[in-house]
């Protein structure tokens, strides 16, 4: 609980800064004289005034920030100061100013996504599992260890690139021509059709409910214990078992059900050791099973799961751009989420709050940095993307106005902006009760 709540106090920390920060540069550059910069809302409980004025402050509230400018709407200000004031500064550089947060937010994210692309990624490579009977995966003729080699021409090298492309197709409902290479390194074309697929639930293993998924870890020996039935066999910590009474590439699950299965009966496993191939007979101990009162069969050995690798690095250059497209990728495909909810077809129970946040922050942190900095930019552009939606108390919706501005030639009347911000707040309340009501049904659920 305290790393999740850490966790995510350090990403809110972050993003909220960043996007105040652009706010505030652009203001400065602007000649906006800046009161005050607040990280969270209510009282301050720490403050700072610097040389130019501007008090930094840390607020009681944290789930936000914000950066308060001269203006002459919010209070009186003197003659001499009027140049300075955010009011009277021309509407492109209003413009620039509001629009400066969210564009920070996704700038950030861009940066993220390229630091990971130029350190390195480990992620699981594009093997698939066997795909269930009647999904569509099996009707297009997947099988198992099928490796994705390309998706409608575009090559890929771990799991995460296929799962993204194929995860857009799938919200469009459409086809994917999908070339994979076989275990016999032959390699054939599957079209995969999501026309007929729901998007009523878009939480956890979306591709795998069509039959899409990682291919089950392979069993490795983590361990052996003193005097066991795997220990007589001359099992040893390390190796790789590829197959078990003629069963080729078994999963560790397969493989442990099989041990149990053959108590006191000789079992002959294929082990990779050091590369070599070797074949070994293990004759599984019978003992009693307490939790099912049945006698099964084990051998003493500590079985892990081996799931293969890629690691993914690109130079400067071509971090940056992928940075760049990857986040771009991820804010369209955010907006269109947005318009299906919008239009009925995907949930709202899709809608994520500030606990699920919060959750997720905990289970990156624990995964490691590289989990940890990729949920920071997705978050990241899931802020920017929000803020620029145009709806009144939200940046996007202060563009709006500026907007109307430009094409009226004058600011709208002060009646539509009250109606505005009333509605805006009302949508942003009426959101934020979906949302919750969604993190505290998947907490009970």
């Amino acid at each position: 609980m305290l790393l999740t709540l850490a966790a995510f106090a350090v990403a809110l920390g972050i993003l909220v800064v960043i996007h105040e920060l652009g706010h505030y540069l652009v203001a400065r550059a602007c000649g906006v004289k800046i009161l005050r910069f607040s990280v969270g809302f209510g009282r301050v409980l720490a403050r700072r005034v610097d040389r130019r004025g501007t008090e930094w402050a840390l607020s009681a509230i944290p789930l936000g920030g914000y950066v308060k400018m001269l203006d002459e709407r919010e209070g009186e200000v003197p003659e001499a100061l009027r140049h300075q004031a955010f009011n009277a500064k021309p509407v492109a550089s209003r413009i620039a100013i509001v629009a400066a947060g969210p564009l920070f937010n996704l700038a950030l994210a861009a940066l993220l996504y390229a630091a990971l692309s130029m350190a390195g990624v480990k992620e699981p490579a594009p093997v698939l599992a066997a795909p269930q009977a009647g999904s569509v995966a099996a009707a297009a003729g997947v099988a198992r260890g099928d490796r994705i080699v390309e998706v409608d021409g575009e090559p890929v090298a771990s799991w995460s690139d296929a799962r993204w492309i194929l995860l857009k197709r799938l919200t469009d409902r459409e086809q994917a021509a999908v070339t994979v290479q076989a275990a016999d390194g032959t390699r054939h074309l599957r079209t995969l059709d999501f026309s007929s697929a729901s998007l009523a639930d878009m939480e956890g293993d979306v591709l795998g409910r069509q039959g899409l998924s990682l291919a089950t870890p392979r069993p490795v020996v983590r361990a052996v214990m003193d005097g066991s039935a795997a220990a007589e066999a001359g099992l040893r910590a390390g190796d790789r078992i590829t197959a078990v009474e003629g069963q080729a590439e078994p999963s560790a699950t397969e493989l442990i059900e099989t041990i149990q299965r053959h108590a006191g009966q000789p079992l002959a496993l294929a082990v990779v050791r050091d590369g070599a191939p070797l074949t070994l007979n293990v004759v599984p101990h019978a003992e009693h099973d307490a939790q099912s009162g049945a006698t099964v069969g084990r051998i003493g050995a500590q079985i892990g799961g081996d799931i293969e690798l890629v690691v993914i690095r690109h130079g400067p250059l071509a971090s940056l751009a992928l940075g760049t497209r990857r986040t771009a990728e991820v804010s369209w495909f955010s907006l269109r989420m947005l318009g299906k909810m919008v239009v009925g077809d995907v949930s709202l129970r899709n809608l994520s709050g500030p606990v699920t946040i919060a959750d997720y922050a905990g289970q990156t942190a624990r995964m490691g940095l590289e989990s940890y900095v990729a949920f920071l930019a997705l978050v990241s552009v899931s802020l920017g993307v929000l803020n620029l939606l145009p709806i009144p108390m939200l940046d996007g919706g202060h563009l709006l106005y500026y907007l109307v501005e430009i094409v009226r030639g004058s600011p709208p009347p002060e009646r539509w902006m009250e109606m505005g911000q009333r509605a805006g707040f009302g949508l942003l309340m009426l959101l934020m009760a979906v949302a919750l009501f969604n993190d505290f049904s998947r907490l009970l659920t």
